[in-house]
């Protein structure tokens, strides 16, 4: 019976083990710019989210004033004075109670704004109806909110402009 003498090395070589290291590197750089678009997508994707909730609620405040429900000031746009006012609530003139009317639970943050020390209203950039679209500035009242960001989306449009 024939019985090798030479001891049985168990283990990886260090070849194997610097090939497998440099298989999981290639890997793990594949890996990094899909996970960071899957990221910007996801806070995009927060972005329409907000700025449909925010607009959905200027327009039903804006409804509720034409339809006589709000108290409007002659002269005025009707729409809010500020976004505070779509979560306060206003007076609903028609009701027999002047029950609040409310136009948002809450006001989202712009998911664009790095600026933790501002509030959520603050984080966006609002519009009143006398600014041009081109150009715009805040007012008396809300028109629009947008995003106050300078960076640009996947689509390449700045998120300003959303």
């Amino acid at each position: 019976m024939y019985r090798d003498k030479t001891p049985r090395m168990y283990g990886f070589s260090l070849i194997e083990l610097m090939v497998t290291l440099a298989i999981l590197g290639v890997l793990a750089m594949l890996v990094m710019p899909v996970a960071q678009n899957e990221r910007q997508r996801n806070k995009e994707q927060d972005l329409r989210r907000a700025l449909h909730e925010i607009r959905h609620g200027i327009d039903e405040y804006k409804r509720a004033s034409d339809e006589g429900k709000i108290a409007k000031q002659a002269g005025s746009s009707g729409y809010p004075a500020s976004l505070a006012v779509l979560v306060e609530g206003v007076a609903n003139k028609t009701d027999l109670k002047h029950a609040k009317i409310f136009f948002l639970r809450r006001i989202p943050r712009d998911p664009m704004q790095n600026d933790s020390a501002l509030s959520d209203e603050a984080s966006w950039g609002l519009r009143s109806y006398d600014s041009e679209a081109e150009d715009p500035r805040a007012g008396n009242d809300v028109y629009d909110a947008y995003s106050t960001s300078n960076e640009r989306g996947l689509n390449g449009v700045p998120y300003a402009k959303w």
